[in-house]
């Protein structure tokens, strides 16, 4: 029986609960449940075990914190560590300055400021693997777009830019950082929308200049979305997704992050440790959950 309207006024209108709501949200609420917080604790459980998918008989064996010791011994977690920092390391100052210079020049446009969001944002809708894959077309040695450029311009040996070790971070970066700018532009264009006008006139007529105004005015109102934009963009020192389209962690694991290494151990490495993979999981959401945490404290304080 569908509950009438005016009913329902009157109960929320009492301060009574309607119980047709739970009805509605149920669905949601069953596949919140069972895809993220079932999945939460299950990983969490399997951390301890020796979970390995293709040896039925140790599933679910309770093995204590030998996972968590086996890492701190693993030289691939080591490795794969850096890989992962190295990046992070290159991504994340980049993203942010082209976002927040993106983000100033845009405030500042009379004409076209819609247009301009709608490019810059453009990048974030597209399906990741097709982001990469063209990028891999680009950076094709034999076939690519730059190599065919920079041979054009009389560079006899151009780079292999996914095939050797010196060039394959930077050469994802790039793709990456062109593929997610959009979304933290937005973010801080949202937050100079909402800085008040008056501050800068009172600026402006006290003689500061235009550097005097972004670093006096614009820097110290946007903290708050710095944070935001901070901890949103942790995730990628456990990315995996354009190392597993594009190189597959090659060449000689110089594009192998610890998400990858992750992937690799639970769905293509020996007998599919899921319980160790789990394992490194936890460390690695833990890790990035106490960087989230000072980076709130840092920016709220300062």
């Amino acid at each position: 029986m569908v509950p009438n309207i005016r009913e329902v006024r009157r109960d929320n209108e009492d301060g009574r609960s309607n119980p047709f709501g739970y009805l509605f949200i149920a669905p949601a609420l069953i596949l919140y449940l069972v895809f993220n917080v079932w999945t939460i604790f299950r990983g969490f459980a399997m951390a301890f075990t020796d979970y390995r998918f293709l040896l039925p008989k140790s599933r679910w064996d309770f093995n204590g914190l030998d996972n968590f010791k086996e890492m701190l011994g693993d030289p691939d977690v080591r490795q794969s560590l850096g890989v992962a920092l190295r990046y992070t390391a290159m991504v994340l100052p980049i993203t942010l300055i082209l976002a927040i210079f993106l983000a100033v020049v845009i405030s500042k446009a009379r004409k076209g400021a819609g247009f301009y969001r709608w490019m810059i944002y453009l990048p974030v809708i597209l399906p990741v693997a097709v982001t990469f894959l063209m990028f891999g077309e680009m950076y094709n040695f034999r076939f690519g777009f730059i190599d065919s450029v920079l041979r054009n311009w009389g560079v006899k040996r151009p780079p292999d830019w996914l095939g050797d070790t010196t060039t394959v971070l930077p050469a994802i970066a790039v793709a990456d950082i062109w593929r997610s700018l959009g979304f933290p532009t937005l973010l801080l264009l949202i937050g100079i929308y909402n800085i008040n006008s008056e501050l800068y006139e009172a600026a402006s007529i006290d003689g500061a200049t235009g550097w005097q105004q972004f670093w006096r005015i614009t820097l110290p109102l946007l903290k708050p979305v710095f944070a935001l934009v901070l901890v949103l963009n942790l995730g990628v020192i456990g990315i995996a997704e354009p190392m597993l389209i594009l190189t597959g962690g090659n060449p000689e694991n110089a594009s192998r992050t610890v998400g990858l290494y992750i992937y690799q151990v639970a769905l293509q490495l020996g007998d599919l440790r899921l319980g160790y993979a789990a394992a490194m999981s936890l460390v690695l959401g833990l890790a990035s959950a106490a960087i989230s945490l000072v980076v709130f404290r840092v920016l709220r304080e300062s």
